[in-house]
């Protein structure tokens, strides 16, 4: 029988296909074991409300956005890194899977359910876990373990937190902030906030309709920022020619915005973002605070690409602050990382269900 159970368990992982899941309010990627990230698409789905079939997910789903027929809604289902929507999660999460599989050339083209590791945030409930954790299985996940998203950045910004030291972690997504201290391979203090990515482009798309009267969609707002976004105003000013909906006359106009406008339209969102980075130093202990101020902090996220927000974080707290290399992949990378080396960082993941 043990033999059996050996044989049967060799086939398995020789068929098996182990991923980790990036799963964010904005972007979701998907990492396979041994691969690398091979998915880097929106977390949107477009669904026919009049039959509600799901017409298109991810890179396909995100340029109906604005362009939609009344009964055609392109939506995420995710809001501030949770499920708003159990059915359509699932159902993008068992998109990501399938071609997650496809994508790994597994042998004879055979696949068994895989194992999967997905990113969540710090501040979810018990039952927004078990909302992770079911929708996971249900689109085909055998094993699934969760792993906090602060924790997997900084693995993937190859921190050292199995180290009695303190590590400073930032990680602004597209729905959430957070701000956490690592040691001994865990979580010593940490706090969130639903202000991130999602809220600078609202913000911006809010200024332009006030100083302007120009009305921009969600993927323009989302462009400027990431073209000319600064945290702090440049002496030399960048502009950027854009098109939207003149809200007096009700026709198509163009205008030029600068940099230093889109700064001054997010400056309320970076605001709160470095209170909270202030809250979480606050409740460090004396000892970690000592190691940070010696190793400095670490942003990442898609947040950390916007231009001088470590230099404003620096300038707000005091603190040497650099951006992880590649912040927009550090949850994916940090949770392929421990997909593949289970057994070293077993204490910082989740039970698996």
């Amino acid at each position: 029988m043990k033999r059996r159970k050996g044989i049967f368990k060799k086939i398995t992982s020789f068929l098996s296909i182990d991923m980790a899941i990036d799963l964010g309010t904005a972007n979701s990627l998907v990492y396979i074991k041994d691969r690398g990230i091979v998915i880097n698409e929106p977390s949107v789905v477009a669904i026919n409300n009049k039959t509600g079939q799901i017409l298109a997910i991810g890179e396909e789903a995100k340029k109906m956005v604005g362009r939609t027929p009344a009964y055609i809604t392109a939506t995420r289902p995710l809001v501030s890194g949770v499920i708003s929507d159990f059915e359509v999660t699932e159902q993008m999460l068992r998109y990501f899977i399938e071609k997650g599989a496809t994508l790994s050339k597994k042998r004879f083209g055979l696949a068994y359910l895989p194992r999967v590791i997905i990113g969540i945030p710090c501040g979810v409930t018990e039952v927004e876990r078990k909302a992770v954790r079911d929708a996971a299985k249900n689109a085909g996940a055998r094993t699934v373990f969760l792993i906090e998203e602060p924790l997997a950045s900084a693995i993937g910004a190859r921190l050292p937190i199995q180290d009695a030291g303190g590590n400073f972690v930032v990680d602004i997504g597209g729905g959430t902030t957070e701000v956490a201290v690592i040691s001994l391979g865990g979580i010593v203090t940490s706090s969130s906030i639903r202000i991130s990515g999602d809220k600078m482009d609202q913000a911006i798309s809010d200024f332009i309709k006030k100083k302007y009267n120009l009305a921009v969609g969600e993927q323009t707002a989302e462009e400027i920022k990431k073209k000319i976004g600064t945290a702090i105003p440049l002496a030399k000013e960048e502009t950027i020619e854009i098109k939207g909906r003149d809200l007096i006359l009700g026709l198509p106009r163009v205008i030029k915005i600068s940099s230093n406008e889109v700064c001054e339209a997010i400056s309320d969102i970076l605001v709160e973002i470095t209170q909270l980075i202030k809250q979480v130093l606050r409740e460090t202990p004396p000892e970690l605070s000592a190691d940070i101020m010696s190793n400095g902090m670490i942003v990442s996220g898609g947040g950390g690409l916007l231009q001088n927000i470590d230099e404003l974080i620096f300038r707000t707290v005091g603190v040497p602050t650099a951006i992880a290399e590649e912040p927009l992949f550090c949850v994916a990378k940090g949770t392929g990382i421990v997909l593949e080396n289970l057994e070293t960082y077993k204490k910082s993941v989740m039970s698996k269900k």
